[in-house]
């Protein structure tokens, strides 16, 4: 299991079935129309042209990407979305952070609090597990690995850390940083997709959980879920 980021998880898997990738499509341009709401130009917004690029690297189409942009700036009806983070815990007190972008926050909340109990796990106060984690940028590189110069202009253009995987390479900021470490590194390395993630600051073993596995299914289901954060190792 991973701590980290469910769309890392899911991008890595690669092959889509069409109807969740229909609903993935929706999800991404939800967060398109949100970001929006800064500005239609993603030069100028760098929240859009971050939910751009993560939209982009799951192929969703140019038209898809550009009506969302126009509902989110104004320039086309649309319906109002709303951004919520819950906070959470799974079975065997896995910390859960949800983001949810939603038209109807008493539907989410109550299919939350539903999808939860179903799967041994249910809502939390507000900062009952969000001090777990920290608010970081996140590079995700396409290169497969990185030469030790590359590893050096990275973290003198400010990066805090380098993690490598068998899923991949994936560069730690400050969340304040995340731009600038993007701009100066993206002629050295291949950028998939950057955006702000809640990094769990320490992990929990539960290795072989099927009951957590089905409630992260769960969650990737749910249309409202943009994202959701655990600290399972």
């Amino acid at each position: 299991m991973s701590g980290h980021s469910k769309w890392a998880t899911t991008k890595r898997k690669k092959a889509l079935v069409d109807s969740k990738r229909s609903s993935m499509f929706t999800k991404l341009t939800k967060i398109i129309q949100i970001a929006a709401r800064g500005g239609a130009d993603p030069d100028t917004n760098f929240k859009l042209r971050m939910a751009i690029d993560k939209a982009r690297s799951f192929s969703v189409p140019k038209d898809n990407i550009e009506r969302a942009i126009a509902r989110g700036s104004g320039t086309e009806d649309g319906n109002a979305l709303e951004e919520i983070t819950y906070e959470a815990y799974g079975p065997n007190g896995v910390a859960l952070i949800i983001e949810v972008v939603t038209d109807n926050k008493n539907r989410s909340s109550s299919d939350l609090k539903h999808l939860l109990s179903k799967h041994g796990g249910s809502l939390g106060e507000s900062n009952s597990v969000l001090w777990q984690f920290d608010r970081r940028g996140v590079i995700y590189t396409k290169n497969a690995s990185l030469s030790e110069e590359e590893e050096l202009l990275i973290i003198d253009a400010g990066a805090l850390d380098i993690e490598k995987s068998e899923d991949g390479i994936r560069i730690i900021t400050q969340m304040e940083d995340l731009q600038k470490v993007q701009e100066k590194i993206k002629n050295t390395i291949d950028i998939d997709t950057a955006e702000l993630e809640y990094i769990p600051k320490t992990k929990i073993n539960v290795e072989n959980d099927e009951t957590l596995e089905k409630l992260f299914e769960a969650l990737e289901e749910n249309d409202d879920v943009d994202n959701y954060y655990s600290n399972a190792e």
